[in-house]
C-alpha cells in the first residue's frame, strides 16, 4: 500500500467516523497493509486486496475483553 492509497482511506475513515484523530500509517516492511491509529493508539490493521482487477481495503480491529471494562 502506498502513501496515496493510505491517505485516501484515511480521509474516508475520518469522514465515516467523524473523527479527525484517525491516521493510516504505511508499514515500511509490508506493502500490502498499513496500521490504523486513533491519535497515537494502535487500533487495527488495514489490508490492501487486489483481485480480478478490483481493489478493496479491509480494516481489521481486535477488541480485547479487558478493554470493555
Amino acid at each position: 500500500m502506498d502513501r496515496t492509497e493510505a491517505a485516501k482511506v484515511e480521509n474516508y475513515l475520518r469522514r465515516k467516523f467523524a473523527n479527525a484523530g484517525i491516521r493510516v500509517v504505511v508499514r515500511p516492511t509490508k506493502d500490502d497493509s498499513a496500521e490504523v491509529l486513533l491519535h497515537d493508539e494502535f487500533i487495527g490493521v488495514l489490508f490492501r486486496d487486489e483481485e480480478d482487477g478490483e481493489l478493496s481495503f479491509d480494516f481489521h480491529m481486535t477488541v480485547l475483553e479487558i478493554d470493555l471494562e
